[in-house]
């Protein structure tokens, strides 16, 4: 038959072009940090080993990058109304080096007062929170989705209060 049976147990080890055809399957569908990369193939019973020489392989011939990755996922945050501050702790916790994550933050070219106003008008409307309580919470979601604190305070400025 055409189909190749899957390792059932951990004595089945993939060998080399077996990680190398999960690992570009898995790119084929979007970019991954390596980390990333390397998690998802150890979760499919790769050697640590093999997936980082299957990974080191596949950066050099430019399929896997992590400052590809950065700036993808950076932008796809920023569009979903992310801010900042949790852009650059997810890219960390997903393994990015500092210097491509603020490459890749850079890269936006967005105004994040702006940003932080749109994502507080879609949610709360575009009036001014009416109580020191409602502040207390719309700033709360704010930083919640990564905006820092002077962003939020310029979120909290209603258009007519800004033209002033």
């Amino acid at each position: 038959m055409s189909w190749q049976r899957k390792p059932d147990s951990a004595d089945e080890a993939p060998d080399q072009a077996t990680a190398r055809r999960l690992a570009m399957n898995l790119l084929a569908r979007r970019e991954h940090s390596r980390l990333e990369l390397a998690e998802k193939l150890r979760l499919r019973n790769i050697e640590p080993g093999m997936a980082e020489s299957v990974i080191a392989r596949l950066t050099s011939e430019g399929l896997q990058s992590d400052a590809r990755f950065a700036e993808s996922y950076s932008h796809s945050r920023m569009q979903r109304g992310q801010g900042p501050v949790r852009i650059r702790m997810e890219l960390d916790q997903r393994g990015v080096s500092p210097a491509l994550i603020e490459a890749a933050i850079a890269s936006l070219d967005v105004n994040w007062r702006k940003q932080a106003r749109d994502v507080r008008s879609r949610r709360f409307g575009s009036g001014a929170p009416d109580s020191d309580k409602e502040t207390a919470r719309q700033s709360r979601f704010l930083q919640h989705r990564g905006f820092d604190h002077e962003q939020i305070r310029a979120a909290m400025v209603t258009d007519d209060e800004q033209e002033k």
